[in-house]
């Protein structure tokens, strides 16, 4: 069998962009293709935690995560009225000079993984997808949407929760759930006082504040929306806002500066657990193209990191390249499944107004994601 020296990443998110720095990090040839024709992301943010900044250390971006974000060990676990009912200390995971875990805005964190991509000699092309994948056990024979053609040892579907690829390897996989719930978010200049993540939980909804840089936070909240309503857009400040009618303390007093509707960024939830295997011949699946979670956890994007680095990993090592992606799911498959599965029964519960121990449960997931991947 073939070296590994070439690869399709389709899908220029997280996932895929991470590989793409691991791989032309170890001279594998990586092409890059993404479906949008402008290269954008939503403009609020995401938690990067213990488990990821680990990550990213080993990818050897974690330096360049230091200057865009915002650091911070603790989490805090406040009721709706804000009270403070619990803080679970974070693990320093990366090593004892680096923080327990770290918040970023999309934007920045994009800006980072597609510097870092390009830089390192990846071949970029938007605005193109696949259209058709043959194997012939030796290689895979791609098609793009433009009508170009190439060979590569190994096709790698990072395209998203509605992953095409994810079709072409197992047209039988489960389609994208709607979960019930929905989740609201918005910037805000962050205060001092907001230097750690602040998780608040009522019976049926939570919400959250989560800094992202020196200037500027985030909130989300969680809601019940049964049948999946459409929104209209120039409500969804007023929206928001009686998402939250209930909370006192830091979020009760933000309430009334969502005024912007604008920047509401408003995504109902959807999630997706693929069977194992993730693959078919050369062809394999990575992150929210595998395994979709919703943010109950905040790990979505992290296990996604994980599997650029451990498939990463594998295609660097030894051995036929069935075998390499078999070692990749062994590694994979349980951890992401915990994290779906998890961070859905969270939403069940919330959604039931099931009482649960936050807290307890926080550091249950840290204890989980801290073991090496």
């Amino acid at each position: 069998m073939p070296e590994v020296k070439k690869v399709l990443i389709v899908g220029g998110g997280i996932a895929g962009l991470s590989l793409a720095v691991f791989l032309r990090d170890r001279g594998i040839a990586a092409d890059l293709v993404e479906i949008k024709k402008e290269w954008t992301v939503y403009g609020v943010g995401i938690i990067q935690q213990s488990n990821v900044v680990r990550a990213m250390a080993q990818l050897g971006l974690l330096d360049s995560y230091l200057k865009s974000s915002f650091s911070f060990d603790n989490v805090g676990i406040y009721d709706m009225a804000g009270n403070l009912k619990a803080k679970v200390p974070g693990r320093r995971l990366a090593g004892p000079q680096y923080p327990a875990n770290l918040g970023i805005s999309r934007p920045a964190l994009h800006e980072i993984l597609t510097s870092a991509a390009r830089s390192r000699g990846t071949q970029v092309r938007l605005g193109v997808t696949v259209a058709t994948l043959e194997q012939d056990g030796e290689f895979v024979h791609a098609t793009l949407t433009d009508g170009s053609k190439s060979f590569y040892d190994l096709v790698v579907g990072a395209d998203g929760i509605y992953s095409k690829v994810r079709g072409m390897v197992s047209p039988d996989a489960p389609k994208p759930r709607f979960t019930g719930q929905a989740v609201w978010r918005y910037n805000f200049p962050r205060p001092p006082e907001i230097d750690h993540l602040a998780a608040f939980n009522g019976p049926d909804r939570s919400a959250g504040l989560v800094p992202l840089s020196k200037e500027l936070m985030y909130m989300y909240v969680t809601s019940f929306e049964p049948g999946n309503p459409w929104m209209p857009e120039d409500r969804l400040h007023l929206l928001m806002q009686e998402r939250i009618q209930q909370f006192g303390g830091w979020i009760g007093e933000l309430r009334p500066r969502i005024t912007d509707p604008a920047k509401v960024v408003y995504k109902p939830m959807e999630t997706v657990m693929v069977p194992a295997p993730w693959f078919r011949g050369r062809v394999v699946l990575i992150g929210d193209a595998a395994h979709s979670a919703t943010p109950h956890l905040g790990q979505g994007a992290g296990i996604a990191i994980e599997d650029a680095l451990v498939l990463g990993e594998e295609l660097n090592s030894s051995g036929p390249i069935e075998t390499r992606l078999e070692r990749f799911m062994k590694r994979r498959f349980e951890r992401c499944k915990y994290v779906v599965e998890r961070s859905a029964q969270l939403g069940e519960w919330q959604m039931q107004g099931v009482s649960v121990d936050n807290g307890k449960i926080v550091d249950e997931m840290l204890e989980i994601t801290s073991q090496p991947i």
